[in-house]
């Protein structure tokens, strides 16, 4: 058998609601939080091979709270205060089950992708001189761990320290057309920060291919509340690359470091608005 590679994904999802400040609390109020902070589950219905599927919900010292299914791991809803202190979700999703299992199944709402996010043109890939073939789900190309990627499969549950879940799925040999037996875990966890943290690692026993993360779509402003063309995103990432017009990862990247921020997301190459990009185009 060849030897365990280990994959640290060092991939860090944070959420923060701006909070109001005030005086360290008291022995009460650290007892009431205390109180406060629990994980709880539920049942959830089951998949349509009858697989049951449960709900687990994180709640933190502030009355902030993340609900998790084991259905694609998917991140149901995320309920925090905003910088009034009213509380709203900022994640879209559904209230039930059903919502994930209908036909054509949603855009992958709050779920975790693997065993490769993003797309792999023409459903294949060389590794170690062997071509390997993927499932085909987008047109002729692989996307997002394919037909029954880690967003469609009953993940394990354990729950941790503090307000965090452990998610642990088997991916076997050949899943998808990968190669490996391929053990992933997902640990969510929601702060008294009111962040929320998703740590990923993958073990592996042959040399494969896994890029991990979670697919939420966010509205700061709460459901139903107009659109995110106001939201900021940071990505801490030395350099964005640009993709390519077939929808691909390519090895083109912005010069930018600091900022991800477009004046017109259509535009090819991507034009930064940031000041520092600005004057940079601008002649001296």
């Amino acid at each position: 058998m060849a030897p365990v590679r280990l994959f640290p994904l060092a991939i860090l999802a944070v959420v923060s609601m701006a909070g109001c400040g005030g005086s360290a609390p008291t022995k009460e109020a650290a007892k009431e939080a205390a109180m406060t902070r629990k994980i709880t589950s539920e049942p959830w219905g089951k998949t349509g091979a009858g697989e049951a599927v449960e709900l687990y919900t994180l709640t933190n010292a502030k009355g902030a709270e993340a609900r998790i299914t084991t259905y694609g791991g998917i991140l149901v809803s995320l309920k925090v205060p905003d910088r009034a202190g009213a509380i709203g979700d900022v994640i879209l999703g559904f209230d039930n089950l059903d919502g994930y299992l209908q036909t054509p199944p949603p855009p992958y709402f709050g779920a975790l992708i693997g065993r490769y996010g993003n797309r792999i043109g023409g459903a294949k890939f060389k590794l170690e001189g062997k071509e390997y073939t993927l499932a085909k789900n987008d047109g002729a190309n692989h996307l997002h761990g394919g037909l029954r990627g880690f967003d469609k499969v009953v993940w394990k549950a354990k729950e941790g320290a503090g307000q965090s879940l452990e998610l642990t799925y088997l991916s076997k040999d050949g899943e998808e057309g990968y190669p490996g037996n391929l053990t992933s875990t997902v640990t969510y966890t929601l702060t008294d920060n009111n962040e929320v943290k998703i740590d990923y690692l993958a073990t592996t026993d042959k040399t494969t291919v896994v890029n991990l993360t979670n697919h939420a779509y966010f509205n700061l402003a709460g459901p139903g509340e107009g659109d995110i063309l106001g939201h900021s995103v940071t990505i801490n990432a030395d350099k964005p690359s640009i993709a390519s017009s077939r929808r691909f990862t390519s090895t083109r990247t912005m010069g930018c470091s600091r900022c991800f921020r477009y004046t017109t997301p259509s535009s090819s190459p991507p034009v930064c608005s940031c000041r520092s990009c600005a004057a940079r185009r601008s002649p001296t």
